[in-house]
């Protein structure tokens, strides 16, 4: 998912009015950090007053020459500024702490909502989206998003404040001096703005870097084995090394920013105050102001320094977030292609009968390709139907779209006279298990792998299952049995104990329709022989359809299907098929002698 850079005004005025309503879904705390900011800042400002007061005080007391009045006006205001600052205080960590506050319960929803959408989105979505792009969007944009409550809408409210009633309070006093006072205002909110601008464009951009690296790790990590066995290392840290100089350079071009732009705007924020010194140095010396409205003067400098700094990460705040928010409330917004439609019922399950009916299909990512083209037949509960054909013929498809994990594109396909999509999914996928040949374990115990579609079931089920899938044996071998834990990606597993796992939590949620994609490709064929014989025990209980590269494994089938360029070639039995010397007897033939070249 390529970063977005800009941003329509409009589309960023929603994004920002969709955040802001997120983070009112806690009002209480939402008020508690806007109060807090306006009585901190309040307090903020009187601090420079109370200091000019004070040294007016001090002056007017040490010209009458009383050393115990001296000290009574001194501790008096030092307690009064201690209060007030003790006081800014509370209440600015009050403000802070509900402010995270806020930005951490927004964060909260997004996330969740955020990894709902994920469980949802459709197949085609995963399959042209890759994951770290996901992982990225999910912990970078989100977190951009989660902050702006404290960095975009309590930052202004500050900034307001701050320079608003503190410039106006300024001007009030002295209007010169005010002017000499705020000449660093413009450039510092300049040169802030376009500075943190120009870092969130190289943010994005270092954002994409991030991802490309993780991408390689992530690819790296997967594949160690392969890695490892080519002796592909140095490749492999050519490949790292070049991803990570790309995201070390953007860095670098990052930091030579915020040290260019920091030193320009203190150069500008120390020549204005060199200016006040000296005309209200000069101002003081001729009786105009006071010296303790000079230093009231300086001490509002001091305390406006930083909020002006900040303007530039106002604005950033709400570019960052008119961003990221849009990325993200773009794949919140998606609608899945494969949905519910609307008042859908229940998949209700009688006769057991299975429909292909003229049915087409292309991927999405080739829609010009028919995988299937007008492919009919019937399968019937008790049946198990063989599916064989060679690479591209649609075998695997047809695997997919049972349980309707992509929409036909033409045709329909039925249980029951019911047509897949217009029922419910959840219930069609209680209905419909699907035993692929490239098998995802969890880092849980075995017993939760099995149970995964179930996590209730008793054990008694689940060992029955396993019985049924021939891997009971092995797990009764392991110390812990079936509390054993499953490593990361399985590695402790072989292919074949790996499948026949997958197999047996299939097995757990009792299907109507059970269908093995080349899920016994690698299981040794004495075992595949055993699972097949338990599958035929239990076929008269469901549609069983055997999708298979080795022909041994469909001698088992009622039924077998042919397959070429997506539609059925030939159809019959074994003996059928056999006989009718065909693209199966030659597909058969050639296996036969493969084995017996190998033997």
């Amino acid at each position: 998912m390529a970063q977005t850079d800009t941003v329509s005004w409009s589309a960023g005025l929603k994004t920002i009015l969709r955040i802001s309503r997120m983070a009112l879904d806690t009002p209480g705390k939402v008020a508690i950090a806007i109060l807090a900011t306006i009585l901190a800042s309040a307090l903020q400002l009187w601090i420079p007053v109370l200091l000019g007061q004070a040294i007016d005080q001090m002056q007017s007391v040490m010209a009458m020459a009383d050393a115990e009045a001296s000290r009574g006006v001194l501790l008096q205001t030092a307690t009064l500024v201690l209060g007030v600052s003790v006081l800014r205080g509370i209440f600015t960590t009050l403000q802070n702490y509900f402010s995270e506050a806020v930005g951490h319960h927004t964060g909260y929803a997004l996330r969740q909502a955020y990894y709902d959408k994920i469980q949802h989105l459709s197949f085609g979505f995963h399959d042209r989206v890759h994951s770290g792009d996901l992982i990225t969007l999910g912990m970078l944009d989100l977190e951009g998003v989660r902050m702006f409550f404290a960095t975009g809408l309590v930052r202004l409210v500050l900034l307001v404040i701050l320079i608003g009633f503190g410039g106006a309070m300024l001007v009030q006093t002295d209007p010169f001096l005010a002017v000499l006072a705020l000449s660093f205002v413009p450039f510092v909110g300049w040169k802030s703005s376009v500075s943190q601008l120009r870092l969130r464009r190289t943010w994005l951009e270092l954002q994409d870097r991030m991802s490309v690296l993780s991408r390689v790790m992530e690819e790296n990590l997967a594949g160690i084995k392969v890695v490892r066995a080519f002796s592909a290392g140095p490749h492999e840290m050519v490949k790292f090394r070049d991803a990570s100089v790309k995201a070390l350079d953007l860095a670098h071009e990052r930091v030579d920013l915020r040290v260019g732009s920091t030193t320009a705007m203190t150069l500008s924020y120390l020549v204005a105050m060199a200016l006040v010194l000296l005309v209200g140095g000069l101002k003081v010396q001729a009786g105009e102001i006071t010296l303790g409205t000079l230093a009231a003067f300086l001490t509002f400098m001091t305390i406006l320094q930083m909020p002006v700094r900040q303007l530039g990460m106002l604005v950033n705040s709400f570019a960052r977030t008119s961003t990221c928010g849009a990325r993200i409330f773009a794949l919140l917004d998606l609608k899945p292609v494969v949905a519910d439609a609307k008042n859908a019922p229940e998949l209700e399950i009688s006769e057991g009968v299975l429909r292909f009916e003229g049915v087409s299909f292309a991927y999405p990512s080739a829609p010009e390709h028919k995988v299937l083209d007008d492919l009919s037949f019937e399968a019937k509960r008790g049946e198990i139907i063989g599916i064989v054909g060679p690479q591209g013929s649609g075998k695997t498809t047809i695997a997919q779209l049972i349980p309707r994990f992509y929409d036909v594109g033409e045709g329909r396909i039925t249980i029951d006279g019911q047509d897949l999509r217009s029922v419910r999914l959840r219930s069609l996928r209680r209905s419909v298990a699907v035993v692929q040949q490239d098998v995802f374990m969890f880092t849980t115990s075995l017993e939760n792998n099995i149970a995964y579609g179930d996590p209730w079931a008793s054990p008694r089920r689940i060992e029955k299952a396993s019985d049924s899938a021939q891997i009971s044996g092995y797990i009764d071998t392991l110390p812990e049995g079936y509390r054993t834990v499953v490593g990361e990606r399985a590695a402790s597993l072989s292919g074949g104990q790996r499948q026949r796992l997958s197999i047996a939590r299939s097995l757990m949620l009792k299907p109507d329709v059970l269908v093995f994609d080349d899920s016994t490709a690698a299981i040794d064929a004495r075992t595949e022989e055993s699972i097949l014989t338990a599958l035929k025990d239990e076929a008269a209980e469901r549609i069983t359809i055997l999708i298979a590269h080795r022909l041994n494994t469909l001698r088992h089938a009622d039924r077998i299907l042919v397959l070429d360029h997506g539609r059925i070639a030939e159809e019959g039995s074994h003996a059928e098929l056999m006989a009718l010397k065909g693209r199966y007897a030659a597909l058969h033939a050639m296996q036969t002698l493969s084995h017996e070249g190998a033997a």
